[in-house]
């Protein structure tokens, strides 16, 4: 499998070799890493080039390093059912930076380029319609940046006096975990007094 991967790899990398950044192959699956300005041209040549044929979105997300420069990486799954392989690839990018939708050879990208925008904040050039697709319209931030808070800043609940939804700021109803570390369900190392076995 691993050669008939190198082969494929190969290939992509001597027709496109303005696209394509660097390769692996890991698990079973050939990963590359690609050039932004390139890639709703090197997508549309994945489909169409009869060794590829990968013709089958399977998802888009992304990876927030948050420590690093560019932050992000947009990730595409592509399947070929003609070939029976996948690929993956990688786009890095920064906060401020566009990614050209591939919604023109996927149609299919739509719905999963309004996710990853919802999720992480990442804009794309020349999509039909970006907006949220998972939070609410007024909803504030993007829910899997490291950086966003584990309780969120909003809360949104069914107000039975004003007989309507009701957006408020977080209020924690109840305080974090205080660790008894006296009780044995704790994990403790010692015996505490009573529990002494009869020698």
């Amino acid at each position: 499998m691993t050669g008939k991967l190198t082969e494929l790899a190969q290939h992509i990398e001597a027709k496109r070799p303005d696209c394509v950044v660097s390769w692996d192959i890991a698990e079973g699956q050939l990963s590359m890493v690609v050039t932004q300005a390139s890639l709703v041209s090197f997508v549309d040549f994945l489909k169409s080039d009869h060794t590829c044929r990968f013709s089958t979105l399977v998802d888009i997300t992304a990876i927030d390093h948050v420590a690093r420069d560019p932050r992000f990486d947009v990730v595409y799954h592509f399947l070929s059912m003609y070939e029976n392989q996948r690929i993956r690839l990688k786009v890095e990018t920064r906060e401020s930076d566009l990614i050209p939708s591939i919604t023109g050879p996927h149609p299919s990208a739509n719905w999963f380029e309004r996710e990853v925008f919802d999720m992480f904040g990442i804009l794309f050039s020349g999509h039909p319609d970006l907006r949220r697709i998972l939070t609410d319209y007024g909803f504030r931030g993007h829910p899997l940046r490291k950086d966003f808070p584990t309780t969120g800043y909003t809360e949104v609940r069914y107000s039975d006096t004003q007989k309507r939804v009701v957006y408020e700021p977080v209020k924690l109803v109840q305080e974090y975990r205080q660790f008894d570390f006296m009780s044995p369900w704790e994990g403790a190392q010692y015996i505490l007094p009573g529990d002494e076995k009869e020698a």
